[in-house]
């Protein structure tokens, strides 16, 4: 950047720095975007393939999940990152629709390359592109139909419809759909008109490698990875009386280090006994209350433990918080800071079974059967590890999926029929825009018929004759249910094959895309290279340290 003055120019920036300005760095933009979302394009729909990437701890990923691929691409160029965040937000948002946001975003910075050429102002194609997303968003709003949340045909319809395009819908003897359902049922709380899904805290996915797939289930309550801590305990108890606990049961040790000077040996057997005698203390407050099991999230000492075996008591020790609170929610029962301000009231009854089994080389702690839980525990049986994370990532999207559903209960038809629709309304409707964003506002529409290319695409269909039967089956805004059969690759009813999406989805798809490539679109400079050169910090890293050897 140099600025003249009398004649000879003045530098301003620093003469390192790599520059991309105006029409250049627009279409570089574009180019990262096109390339991003190209390598998403094939994981899109039923006959999606599979992507395996090597993180750099050696491990493997294999997944068709839009957000877990970009997760785990390592790239340079500052607007292919801003895409893959894209992914990661809708993810978090809704859970469902990663790869078609990245697969949209990139289709709407493709479209807008011909009106730079036309030399169209960016403000003008971004202006163009959020009145169509407006008026997207509205039309969404009238075209959705409710879901009676009570019709669970319809639900598992709704959910398959999310899950047949992930790895484990070719998985028949998976219960995926059963699974999430279960799940979020027993999690779901409505108190007085208020709503709380609180997924991540109280279904806790526990994966245990071997097994069929088909002894995945949903626990009534709640499982560990943990034995009792003295082998004599109980391990099979019905209807038991559980007690939750965050206090150590062993002797408090001084918080900073203490020093204690004796003159007789006899001070020494006193300092042993009173530890001795705090122990049975604590364990006489908790055998008062005949808990059957006491679980605690700090240590356990030996005499404790002594104490607590002959009471007839099973004791579970360093079991994280998330878990006491899992037990705590599914019980009934209360944690307690100190034993000395125990109650009756704050033993938990709900539960029907404590048990402890050795699956594979493992023991692990249930607390099941319970009355009312409002937490589970989702086990995961697979082959291999890689097998059990995909099935972990499919469960995980299927139950956000459920969860969005349960928020708003509003449906549209999937396989590319809602964007269709979409796609139609727009481009008729750039007919009656101001003629300065027309061009834009046609672009957003035509953008939109990208999914049910790529669904026809990624099955090897004839793209084009069906597309075009496609676009005349929605001309004039009629048969809005049409969409692609992804499986087989010609047009179908979705109403008739079941294949629905919520609403927050695609609002949240459609959003997404066009606010991120109209952003894009509005960069007309990249400066890279404005920290120091790696060359330097090479040099100061194998400089030797001054002053000799430490």
């Amino acid at each position: 950047m140099a600025a003249r003055m009398g004649g000879a120019p003045i530098m301003v920036m620093n003469q390192q720095v790599q520059r991309e300005t105006g029409r250049k760095a627009q279409l570089s933009n574009i180019a990262a975007g096109k390339a991003v979302s190209d390598i998403v394009r094939t994981t899109l729909g039923p006959r999606s393939m599979l992507k395996m990437l090597l993180d750099p701890m050696g491990g493997i990923v294999m997944t068709n999940d839009g957000n877990s691929i970009l997760r785990e691409v390592d790239v340079n160029h500052p607007a292919a990152k801003s895409m893959i965040e894209l992914s990661r937000a809708q993810e978090e948002e809704v859970g469902d629709g990663t790869t078609s946001v990245i697969v949209l975003a990139g289709e709407f910075l493709r479209l807008a390359e011909p009106l730079f050429e036309r030399q169209v102002h960016p403000t003008v194609i971004c202006n163009g592109y959020l009145k169509a997303l407006d008026d997207a968003v509205k039309y969404l709003d009238t075209i959705a139909t409710t879901l009676d949340l009570t019709d669970y045909d319809m639900l598992e319809k709704l959910v398959s419809s999310c899950t047949g395009t992930k790895f484990t819908s070719g998985l028949s003897d998976l219960p995926m759909i059963q699974l999430a359902l279960d799940a979020i049922k027993t999690v779901f709380i409505e108190d007085g008109g208020r709503k709380e899904l609180d997924i991540k805290r109280y279904a806790k996915v526990e994966k245990i490698p071997g097994g069929q797939l088909d002894e995945c289930r949903v626990l009534k309550g709640v499982m560990m990875n943990k034995d009792v801590t003295h082998g004599k305990m109980r391990r099979y108890i019905k209807n038991p009386r559980v007690m939750l606990l965050d206090c150590t049961l062993e002797y408090k040790k001084g918080e900073s280090s203490t020093n204690v000077e004796l003159t007789d040996d006899k001070m020494w057997e006193e300092l042993l006994r009173i530890e001795e005698e705090a122990i049975k203390e604590v364990c006489g407050e908790i055998i008062a209350l005949k808990p059957d099991v006491v679980v605690t999230e700090k240590g356990v000492s030996d005499l404790a433990q002594h104490y607590l075996q002959k009471a007839g008591i099973s004791v579970l020790r360093r079991v994280r918080k998330t878990d006491n609170n899992r037990i705590a929610r599914a019980t009934g029962a209360t944690i307690v800071h100190r034993t000395a301000e125990i109650q009756d009231k704050d033993l938990g009854l709900g539960a029907g079974l404590f048990n402890i089994e050795k699956i594979g080389d493992e023991y692990f702690s249930w607390i099941v059967d319970c009355e009312s839980p409002k937490a589970c525990t989702i086990i995961l049986r697979g082959a291999s590890k890689d097998v059990l994370n995909e099935i972990e990532r499919n469960l995980g999207d299927a139950m956000n999926i459920v969860r969005t559903i349960m928020m708003d209960p509003r449906l549209v038809p999937g396989g590319g029929a809602i964007e269709m629709t979409l796609a139609n309304k727009l481009i008729e409707g750039a007919k009656l825009q101001e003629p300065i964003i027309a061009g834009a506002y046609k672009a957003a529409g035509e953008s939109l018929e990208i999914i049910s290319r790529t669904l026809l695409e990624n099955c090897g269909a004839d793209i084009i004759r069906v597309q075009t039967q496609l676009r005349a089956k929605h001309a004039g805004g009629a048969n809005t249910n049409w969409g692609i059969d992804g499986e087989k690759g010609i047009m179908a009813d979705m109403a008739e094959l079941g294949v629905w999406e919520p609403v927050a989805v695609k609002q949240q798809t459609i959003k997404t895309a066009v606010e991120s490539a109209s952003m894009l679109l509005r960069i007309d400079e990249i400066v890279s290279g404005t920290h120091k050169p790696e060359k330097k910090k090479q040099q100061t890293q194998q400089a030797p340290p001054e002053g000799g050897d430490e």
